[in-house]
């Protein structure tokens, strides 16, 4: 029954979550709103996740959202920075990023992650070649680039994930 009803309860959990702190209010009528929402959206977008990844590891997985969040806060200060000063010094390149992970879902998170870190934007998912072509508003070394998306990103979506 509980199944039925939630059918992805951690996806519920995070709207109802996320519902609450985008309202900042708690009046009955807004937390029953919250949690309807929290039953209807996992039922309507069912259909577009058939087989979604398992979350295996939940306490890496808040590690890794902190070090995102953390990430962000330095991205908008860097480029900040970058575009108030003197545009000559911006490297800016198209970067590609081989993939180790085969899941679609963990690859779209991925790339929904750099397009969220101010600086680098994701432009396409290949899963041909299982590459993620990015842009990068300063990549004087792309290598570099590569290493810390994959180590900082990629890495701990593998295991979170188990891919």
């Amino acid at each position: 029954m509980i199944h039925r009803l939630f059918p992805r309860p951690f996806l519920s959990l995070t709207v109802f979550l996320l519902w609450t702190v985008i309202t900042n209010a708690a009046p009955p009528g807004l937390l029953l709103l919250g949690a309807l929402l929290a039953i209807v959206v996992p039922r309507l977008t069912r259909p577009f996740w058939p087989d979604p990844p398992r979350l295996v590891r939940p306490g890496q997985a808040l590690r890794f959202l902190g070090v995102f969040a953390l990430d962000i806060v330095t991205a908008n200060w860097r480029v900040a920075r970058q575009v108030i000063g003197p545009l000559h010094r911006l490297s800016p390149a198209f970067v590609e990023v081989p993939l180790d992970l085969r899941d679609p879902f963990v690859a779209t998170l991925l790339a929904s992650v750099v397009s969220l870190t101010p600086g680098t934007l994701s432009i396409d998912v290949d899963r041909q070649r299982w590459t993620l072509l990015i842009h990068a508003l300063d990549a004087p070394d792309p290598q570099a680039l590569v290493r810390e998306i994959k180590t900082r990103y990629e890495s701990p979506l593998k295991e979170i994930f188990a891919c």
